[in-house]
């Protein structure tokens, strides 16, 4: 589980007294909140709080809405992080909607299971995972190349531009073969997957997106990976 953030409490002052239905409230927050897109509020089942669900954020607030509340609410019960749990529903992508043309693609085996992530050729922590993914069965991964630290740029053009991108690519994240330097070509691609990951709010690698939607930061144990890889596909 992630590490338990502190919640933030922000003051905003909006009307005295409570409101009659969520509603109402939805409308006030979003008088509120002109410029941002308001999907729901609803009432949660602990402190009496709601749940806030914009387009990019998901936050708390009172009955009366004199304050907003953004962070974690953790199930002590059960170790279960249940914002992020609701994040999930919320702010899952279609996988098939991505634009899976402009990754490099490995197909393992049948390649039933499908799996996205987005990498960068100097990241130490993407190189160990696909050391890792190398062993999945079944799988099909789409490789975005998302050059975010010092020096990736032009080993990220390198590898679009070879001849056999999946071989480039792999000789620089499994063997530290490094990509022939010089070669040009269109790297529209390229600019194009930065966009995407800015709409995705995806800003650290490596970064999974399963085939079900759900967005992964970080990386993941091989039989984790193994068995969400597993169950996102069976919900599709």
């Amino acid at each position: 589980m992630k590490s338990i953030s502190c919640v933030v409490m922000i003051f905003i002052f909006l009307i005295n007294g409570s409101f009659a239905d969520e509603a109402s409230m939805k409308s006030a927050m979003a008088k509120r909140f002109p410029y941002a897109k308001l999907i729901s509020i609803s009432k949660t089942p602990y402190l009496g709080l709601y749940e806030v669900v914009f387009d990019d954020q998901l936050v708390y607030t009172d009955e009366k809405m004199n304050y907003l509340f953004s962070g974690n609410v953790i199930d002590m019960h059960t170790m279960k992080n249940l914002t992020e749990e609701r994040e999930k529903q919320f702010y899952a992508i279609k996988f098939d909607a991505l634009p899976l043309e402009i990754a490099i693609k490995r197909v393992n085996g049948s390649g039933k299971r499908k799996l996205a992530i987005f990498t960068d050729p100097n990241c130490t922590y993407c190189r160990n995972l696909e050391k890792e993914m190398v062993k999945l069965d079944n799988a099909t991964v789409y490789f975005y190349i998302f050059p975010i630290l010092p020096g990736s740029e032009e080993k990220a053009r390198s590898i679009w531009c070879s001849p056999d991108r999946l071989k480039a690519w792999e000789d620089q994240m499994l063997r530290g073969v490094e990509p022939v330097l010089g070669s040009s070509c269109d790297t529209t691609a390229l600019t194009t997957v930065s966009k995407l990951a800015k709409k995705l709010k995806i800003t650290v690698t490596p970064t999974m997106v399963f085939e079900d939607g759900t967005i992964q930061p970080g990386s993941l144990p091989i039989d984790q990976l193994d068995n969400q890889l597993t169950a996102s596909s069976s919900k599709k």
